[in-house]
């Protein structure tokens, strides 16, 4: 998955809508993953009408990935909320063009975030700002379930989830400078030196991602690996198509509106160092906005 933890202090948790929490309405015990009655057969969708297992399955790149898809345990309301929600708030990332305000039904600026754990936090950031429409990307299916089970039970129609490579949503999917703001909060950090390739923050998705955000857009990134923190600001301070907000060219303190999470504080509480980083999408004198 994208995202290592993102889970707020003191979460509160998310009771089935169904009787008994069960799927049919019968007993089980709380918080059990689900247990079909049969097995799938070879092939067969885990969940019909939710996410798809592999959604680009046509694109079969010989390319470096920043995450590892995890197909853990469901419990019974994630399941249900797949299956139930899917359809209108979910997002498989294919490679087909997408079009925002079709897909959330308003005009309204959307923020993709790439990696969002459980949803608490998304959650709470898109209940605190209903107008701004929020683009949530993970491959980890408990918490697209998750999210998807916040956001129904609070109304919040300004979160779609999407589910796969961001690298293909933003490459293949978005059109120039329809973004306003991206995130990425306590990405994999890759700590082994051979694996410093599958970072997410590289010089190469920054220059594909300041495609897709227009001019003023804020990236902001928040990781409690310092290393991590370190080459984020060297690599970001080093691209022509961005600039730090922070005068002294360092990083940001934590803003009101990323939630503290539960990780977060456990770290916190262990002498750990969260750095965030914000980021300003800047306006080069040749260029022009799009559609100008």
């Amino acid at each position: 998955m994208y995202d290592s933890a993102n889970t707020p202090a003191n979460p509160h948790p998310d009771p089935d809508p169904r009787p008994n929490g069960h799927p049919h309405g019968h007993p089980h015990t709380p918080g059990a993953s689900v247990r079909r009655a049969r097995t799938r057969a070879m092939g067969e969708p885990r969940f019909p009408d939710g996410p798809k297992a592999d959604p680009a399955g046509s694109h079969f790149e010989r390319r470096i990935r920043s995450f590892q898809p995890r197909r853990s345990r469901v419990t019974a309301g994630q399941a249900d909320a797949l299956q139930r929600l899917w359809p209108q708030w979910g997002l498989d990332i294919d490679g087909r063009t997408l079009d925002l305000p079709e897909l959330f039904g308003n005009d309204n600026p959307v923020v993709l975030e790439i990696g969002f754990g459980m949803g608490e936090a998304t959650a709470q950031m898109a209940a605190a700002d209903p107008a701004t429409n929020i683009l949530a990307v993970d491959v980890h299916t408990p918490g697209q379930g998750n999210l998807l089970n916040l956001a129904d039970r609070n109304g919040l129609s300004n979160i779609r989830v999407g589910n796969g490579d961001a690298i293909i949503l933003l490459r293949e999917m978005l059109a120039p400078d329809s973004l306003d703001g991206l995130r990425v909060y306590f990405p994999d950090p890759w700590p082994k030196k051979r694996h410093h390739k599958r970072r997410i923050i590289q010089p190469d998705f920054l220059s594909l991602a300041a495609t897709r955000l227009r001019p003023g857009a804020v990236l902001h990134c928040a990781t409690d690996w310092e290393p991590y923190a370190e080459q984020m600001l060297d690599v970001l301070t080093a691209h022509s198509d961005f600039e730090n907000t922070q005068a002294d060219g360092g990083f940001a303190p934590r803003p009101d509106f990323r939630p503290l999470t539960r990780f977060e504080g456990q770290g916190l509480d262990k002498g750990h160092v969260v750095n965030d980083l914000l980021f300003r999408r800047v306006q080069h004198v040749d260029q022009s906005p799009a559609g100008a």
